[in-house]
């Protein structure tokens, strides 16, 4: 009660100016409104008017004991007041003017003091009191709630017919639907647990980069946990009050122990679980206020009574130590990018919601995405939906979901891009030189699509290879056939034409950061062997490399990686150069065709 009283306080000094500034306008300023724009002259200059028969019209104000008057001078009309004076001739003296004069007492309609005392004081007042809380309730908009609830956690809480998301509804994470499983057989039956003395986990961090479904996890908790469900973002625990952040804390707690057994779920708890260190701004008190609370309530309740702490972060190398000890976080459950059987998992699940054709084939769908997040397959495939409705179609066929694959990756084609022959005919070779150093090597994956028609990531065309299998290892040799490969198209262009082009820019850049990985991280060179030179920074948001090495070491990796990447290059034109007929012979077919599939590449290569 003592914080509410301390909020109203404010507003109380504003209604207080308010009434002040009332009394000032009832006194000073309103009556200035009600008299007339006239002229003050004494008695004798009216009388004189009279006499000299200028007075047109005459007013006795009795209540106010004043008289006005209006005098005409070439024809313009001037109004004049004086104080009446007891006079008992003036209406004589009037009505024997030279001229005819209007002349009239008026007498002052007189409103009820109830009606006046409404209209001076409670009108204007009432005004000022809804100003009042028009302006509190913006202001508290900004500030993220009602400024006479600071300290009152934003938590939404969800119940299983709320969310409609069940484990059913999360493909490709098969590890975390296990652990998190538990922890929902836990609160359904805690008896089973507690008899051989097991305890309940306190928290669980889920892990992993952007868009693998760790919201929709939690989600999915809430839907199978059936009992109530708190969801929260670190960053609405960050306020601009002192205080109030550990305030937010204190008060979520304080609801989830009186709804246990519960669930609370805190969305990017790195807002508020940074690392506690003196390297930071002094603005950061308030939040580490807030992670001590976090902290202190985390320790305070009682597991048994089955409140559980989820919280999601993809970048749990920042955390704060104290977080991630057992007794507040005790499990980490990663949620890393799904592998092929997930990924062909989570386009069945999201292919639910369309129309499919027959011939869609989600195998080979999952075979060209390695590397997809679950969020980017679910725009594939909704990115596919709307190709079909564009082309007329009421179903999605697989050339849709193929072609979404390519937008994704290199944007919508432009087909209205001028490009001229000859620019065409360096295009067309330079991807047909990746296409063929590739084929020609063993551990490259086959080539499934050459195209020289433009996209909007500036791309002008590209050449797409699709894994067979999938593979959680890479050799030596596949990373330095990769390298090559990524040298075949300036090698095309160097063979045929005798000079280079900036379009081999983007294959410089992706050979460039393999071939130094493989001095740095991947131990694949006879020169450093198995030092680690480099160390990664947010590897689930990136993750950019920093150097951990002399700047001499650091001298001897880029002559090592110019080293590796020569010999790709060398090793490219030398495969070009004994298979030239071929080259010439694709790339004139790719010009006439503008895309080809990897079966007619490989007919023509082999027949």
């Amino acid at each position: 009660m003592k914080e509410e009283k301390n909020t109203r306080k404010p507003l109380i000094y504003y209604y207080i100016v308010a009434i002040t500034v009332i009394m000032l306008l009832n006194t000073l300023v309103f009556p200035l409104f009600n008299n007339r724009k006239v002229t003050e002259v004494d008695y004798g200059t009216f009388l004189e008017a009279v006499d000299s028969g200028k007075v047109t019209s005459v007013e006795v104000h009795e209540a106010q004991k004043e008289i006005f008057y209006t005098v005409v001078n070439n024809g313009q009309e001037t109004i004049y007041v004086t104080k009446a004076m007891n006079d008992p001739d003036l209406v004589n003296r009037l009505y024997n003017s030279k001229n005819e004069i209007h002349f009239t007492s008026v007498i002052p309609e007189q409103n009820s003091p109830l009606v006046n005392f409404i209209i001076s004081w409670i009108l204007p007042l009432l005004f000022f009191i809804g100003l009042g809380q028009l302006f509190s309730r913006q202001l508290a908009n900004r500030m993220g709630g009602n400024v006479l609830t600071f300290g009152k956690s934003n938590a939404k809480i969800y119940v299983e017919a709320e969310t409609g998301i069940t484990f059913d509804d999360v493909a490709g994470q098969d590890e975390a639907k296990e652990a998190l499983s538990e922890i929902v057989d836990f609160l359904h039956d805690p008896d089973k647990y507690t008899k051989i003395g097991a305890t309940l986990p306190k928290g669980a961090l889920l892990v992993g980069p952007p868009g693998t479904g760790k919201t929709l996890l939690a989600k999915a908790v809430a839907g199978e946990a059936k009992v109530p469900f708190f969801s929260i973002s670190g960053s609405e625990f960050v306020e601009m009050f002192v205080g109030m952040g550990a305030a937010k804390v204190r008060d979520l707690f304080k609801q989830a122990a009186e709804k246990a057994p519960c669930i609370v779920f805190i969305d990017e708890i790195d807002t508020i679980g940074k690392k506690r260190d003196s390297s930071g701004f002094p603005g950061n008190d308030e939040r580490e206020q807030t992670l001590n609370q976090l902290l202190t309530e985390m320790d305070g309740f009682d597991g048994n009574k089955g409140v559980v702490i989820l919280a999601a972060t993809n970048r749990p190398e920042i955390l704060d130590k104290a977080l991630l000890r057992p007794g507040r976080f005790d499990r980490r459950i990663p949620v890393e990018l799904p592998d092929l059987k997930g990924r062909e998992a989570i386009l069945k699940v999201h292919a639910k919601k369309v129309k499919l054709a027959d011939d869609v084939d989600f195998n080979a769908i999952a075979r060209a995405t390695s590397g997809a997040s679950g969020a980017d397959l679910a725009n594939i495939v909704n990115e596919a939906a709307l190709r079909a409705v564009r082309c007329g179609r009421t179903m999605v066929t697989q050339s849709d979901l193929e072609e979404s694959i390519e937008v994704i990756i290199a944007g919508y084609q432009r087909k209205n891009a001028v490009i001229s022959p000859k620019e065409k005919e360096i295009i067309a070779y330079h991807e047909i030189g990746h296409a063929l150093v590739a084929a020609k090597q063993k551990d490259s994956a086959p080539v499934h699509k050459i195209t020289i028609i433009p996209r909007t990531s500036g791309a002008l065309g590209y050449t797409m290879q699709v894994e067979e299998d999938e593979h959680r290892l890479l050799t030596k040799e596949a990373a330095f056939n990769k390298i090559a490969t990524l040298t075949g198209g300036r090698a095309a262009e160097e063979l045929i034409f005798n000079t280079v082009t900036t379009g081999a820019a983007n294959d410089i850049e992706q050979a460039t950061r393999l071939a130094r990985a493989m001095v740095t991280r991947f131990g694949m060179s006879e020169n450093f062997d198995m030092t680690a030179l480099e160390t990664i920074n947010n590897q689930y948001l990136g993750g950019d490399a920093t150097l951990a090495c002399s700047p001499e070491t650091a001298s001897r990796i880029d002559q090592e990686v110019i080293s590796i990447i020569k010999k790709a290059h060398e090793k490219a034109i030398n495969i070009l150069k004994d298979n030239q007929d071929k080259l010439h012979e694709l790339a004139r077919y790719l010009l006439e065709k503008e895309t080809i599939t990897g079966e007619e590449f490989m007919a023509i290569l082999n027949g």
